[in-house]
């Protein structure tokens, strides 16, 4: 179990690092081209879709569960050939599970303002789950059947909802007004 916990950290550490570069990037982008600020700008909405969808249902959409089950399934074939070294590479895999509430941390991670910040934020995050990872087993038995693990979807919703508005926001504070095309 602590195998796949740290290749969960490597794995998130590493997403979290790539969209800090790649928001960066993209950041950098839009000031330059302003040709490129309605993609950010629909990015963001899009994510603020997203988080008020899994906020309303506490589910998250059919075709991210879908792709999940794809991913797994490839996963346990993945571990039958792989053998001591499966829980480190399954941990690492792990990262790419269509998940909420790790799309919302990813979100914070890219918006930490560089990659060190950005590998840290997910790295945490992370280290954090791992507990309700490894507890979560034994807790399923006991609430079998209790649908009270809607409030973890509801978080993750209303997270991913807050922090694409805030960039929103935040970019119409600054008068960079993503949405147009013209230079402030």
């Amino acid at each position: 179990m602590w195998t796949f916990q740290f290749g969960r950290v490597l794995g998130y550490a590493s997403l979290g690092a790539l969209g800090a570069a790649s928001m960066q990037g993209l950041g950098w982008l839009t000031v330059q081209s302003s040709a490129l600020r309605p993609v950010w700008s629909m990015f963001h909405v899009a994510m603020i879709v997203l988080g008020l969808l899994l906020l309303w249902q506490a589910r998250q959409p059919v075709w991210m569960e879908q792709a999940g089950r794809k991913i797994w399934g490839n996963v346990r074939g993945l571990v039958s050939r792989k053998g001591a070294s499966a829980p480190l590479l399954i941990g690492a895999v792990w990262t790419f599970l269509p998940c909420g509430l790790l799309y919302s941390a990813l979100l914070v991670a890219a918006l930490a303002g560089s990659v060190l910040d950005g590998a840290l934020v997910m790295a945490l995050f992370a280290l954090g789950t791992s507990v309700s990872m490894m507890l979560g087993p034994w807790l399923l038995l006991r609430l079998r059947g209790n649908r009270n693990g809607d409030w973890g979807v509801r978080l993750a919703g209303l997270a991913l909802a807050l922090s694409s508005s805030w960039a929103l926001w935040m970019a119409l504070a600054h008068n960079t007004a993503p949405w147009c095309t013209t230079t402030p």
